[in-house]
């Protein structure tokens, strides 16, 4: 293009909506702390949980009878919680299916990451090299985390708490605070972490990374599901979750076909998994799939005129 020549822009339609008319998420959130101090117990709580215990710790009568009290069931090792693409599975059905239930709890996560990468590391035995064990568990758990986010229930994960290093003054290493123990971006991907502490017969939640302004960071609170809710908003907390409605098997057959007549650049279709946060077009909203296939259309008849 010669110098100064000025290029007609390329229309494109305006997407943003009126911030009024964007609806409260549910909170996606991280607690972490030693054990004893009421994770688990204060979690039970919310409304109609989805329990989805990996260490079997929750099996006794009083944790029972509180899922009971909740209308919550039970997920334990029996039913596979320790498998990663057991739990996916589960989190995709409560997305995209009609149910109930209002809260996921996955605890701990901290035994869930771990049993993969040790399973990854006998898997690939002297093959292992470069950290390559956490490839596969990684790659899983990203997948989690985008059905946890996509999800239209509150989500809690509950992990260990582990020994944060640092340096000191004197350039020696020494422990300097405490951090969840589990997959090291975790704390990124959700609205809220917070530490779990008991004080005497008192227990506290210390927040840590926060993006909600009822929630400032270095504040703490008393640890209960009423305080929660009270900061949030029970309403939205409560609500009756809305199941995501998948793309047709027609659709993405729809989308394959015009791909193969319309030639769009190659990470283009990267570009669109990113935006609407899914890998595949399967996993696509019906409503998003169908404004991709009204565009590759309008290529389309461009093409034919």
């Amino acid at each position: 293009m010669p110098d100064g020549v000025m290029t007609k822009p390329r229309r494109a339609k305006l997407v943003a909506v009126a911030p009024e008319s964007v609806e409260p998420r549910k909170p996606k959130v991280l607690i972490y702390g030693p054990p004893g101090v009421g994770k688990t117990w204060a979690s039970l709580d919310f409304p109609s949980v989805y329990y989805i215990d990996t260490e079997g710790g929750a099996d006794l009568d009083h944790y029972r009878q509180k899922l009971r009290n909740s209308g919550g069931v039970y997920m334990g090792p029996d039913q596979g919680s320790l498998d990663f693409d057991v739990v996916i599975g589960q989190i995709q059905a409560l997305a995209t299916e009609e149910h109930h239930f209002r809260t996921v709890v996955l605890d701990s996560v901290s035994k869930l990451w771990n049993t993969a990468l040790v399973d990854e590391q006998e898997a690939l035995g002297a093959k292992d090299a470069f950290g390559a064990y956490k490839k596969v568990p990684t790659r899983k758990f990203a997948s989690l985390i985008k059905w946890i986010n996509r999800l239209d229930m509150n989500g809690i994960f509950i992990a260990h708490q582990k020994e944060v290093w640092g340096m000191n003054d004197a350039k020696q290493r020494e422990v300097v605070g405490y951090g969840p123990d589990c997959q090291d971006k975790v704390e990124y991907d959700l609205h809220l972490v917070l530490r779990i502490a008991k004080i005497g017969a008192s227990r506290y939640a210390y927040i840590g990374k926060s993006r909600l302004p009822s929630f400032p960071e270095g504040e703490r609170f008393d640890w209960s599901y009423a305080e929660f809710a009270a900061r949030y908003g029970r309403d939205v907390i409560e609500k009756e979750a809305k199941p995501i409605t998948l793309a047709t098997p027609e659709q993405v057959e729809e989308v394959a076909r015009l791909l193969e007549v319309v030639k769009m650049p190659e990470d283009w279709a990267e570009k669109c998994f990113k935006k609407a946060n899914v890998d595949a077009w399967a996993e696509m909203d019906s409503a998003i799939i169908a404004a991709v296939i009204g565009s590759l259309n309008d290529k389309l008849k461009k093409l034919a005129a």
